[in-house]
């Protein structure tokens, strides 16, 4: 039942002694048995789009740990792809795609009703964590924000400073504004599916909010944002939304009322008595240990968790790390990790 959900109670703004956990890239290379499946799939998109082996690296982390929270197995640029960008990943170097830089690339791209082909079996993923996860275990779905999403299809790749898709939105204003849209629209209706197809909790992670500065954070983090959440909301009463939008800075400020979302993620750039003071009095926040600490592992560790516990303890709060797991962590640091949220 729902109500018997962590996660689900801390996202409705219940204060818990024990706050729920789960961690970003929870499914991933730190784990044996997933490079076991990846391999087996045989690439990762693959992976991807094999349903019951994405279902399976989904799940691996909750028998190993059990986490409070499971997340789809999925990556944010097959909303690029079902687009209609070419999408291929560079082994070492990660994704590439396609680029849309000029009106003709953006004409070629397909509309919004059409993404639900390439998408279909990522919704089937959904369906089959929702049967197979434990009774108190929450499924959540998520996809990329439009503007971290835009700067991939922009780029053709990931960029240290989003220069490609900075330059095109100053450049080119219209045509950076009609992708974003494009995107923004696919979100919605790829989130929608997810949620149909049993996903309890969705999350828009904005991995590069953090190069919008003033206006255009206003304008290409916040409000995509908030035009998603309320179609979302407006389709599916009841589903909470968690924002993410990384190294905001003073822009985590007032994120949730701006938005909409049940629960504003933190960065571990932004201390949690920060973020106590400053985002957890519009409700529930979700971090924030350095996912340094899962390599390093040790009393430091154990140490930082429990101040973050005990930082966001009189409010709504999710357990998690600032940013996702890296491949070079330690299992056993995971578990250090979560014995010291719940044993303390």
């Amino acid at each position: 039942m729902a109500e018997t959900k962590k996660l689900l109670r801390a996202l409705a703004g219940e204060v818990q002694d024990v706050p729920p956990i789960w961690m970003m890239r929870q499914a991933g290379r730190y784990l044996p048995e997933y490079r076991a499946t990846r391999a087996q799939a045989g690439d990762f998109l693959s992976l991807c789009y094999n349903p019951e082996l994405a279902a399976e690296v989904t799940l691996q982390p909750i028998r190993r740990y059990g986490f409070d929270a499971a997340i789809l197995f999925a990556d944010i640029l097959l909303v690029p792809q079902a687009l209609g960008a070419d999408l291929w990943f560079v082994t070492g170097e990660g994704p590439r795609l396609s680029t849309i830089t000029q009106q003709s690339e953006f004409d070629a791209l397909k509309p919004v009703a059409d993404i639900h082909e390439t998408l279909s079996p990522v919704y089937e993923t959904v369906r089959i964590l929702s049967r197979e996860l434990p009774s108190d275990t929450t499924l959540i779905g998520f996809a990329g924000a439009p503007w971290t999403v835009a700067t991939y299809m922009i780029a053709g790749r990931g960029t240290p400073d989003q220069g490609p898709a900075h330059a095109l939105r100053e450049g080119n204003t219209a045509l950076f504004e009609a992708l974003l849209d494009r995107i923004t629209l696919a979100t919605i209706e790829y989130l929608s599916a997810q949620i149909e197809a049993g996903a309890e909790v969705v999350k828009i992670f904005d991995s590069w909010a953090g190069s919008l500065k003033g206006d255009a954070f206003q304008k290409y983090a916040v409000e995509p944002c908030r035009v998603i959440t309320q179609a979302i909301k407006a389709r599916h009463p009841g589903i909470p939304v968690i924002g993410f939008p990384r190294e905001a800075g003073d822009g985590y400020i007032g994120f949730a009322k701006a938005t909409g979302v049940d629960c504003v993620a933190l960065d571990n750039s932004v201390s949690p008595d920060w973020g106590a003071e400053h985002v957890q009095v519009d409700g529930c926040v979700q971090g924030n240990l350095a996912s340094s600490h899962m390599v390093a592992g040790g009393q430091a560790l154990v140490d930082e968790t429990r101040r973050i516990v005990e930082a966001f303890s009189n409010g709504p709060h999710i357990f998690n790390l600032g940013h996702g797991i890296t491949p070079d962590a330690d299992p056993a640091n995971v578990q250090l990790m979560i014995d010291a949220v719940r044993d303390r």
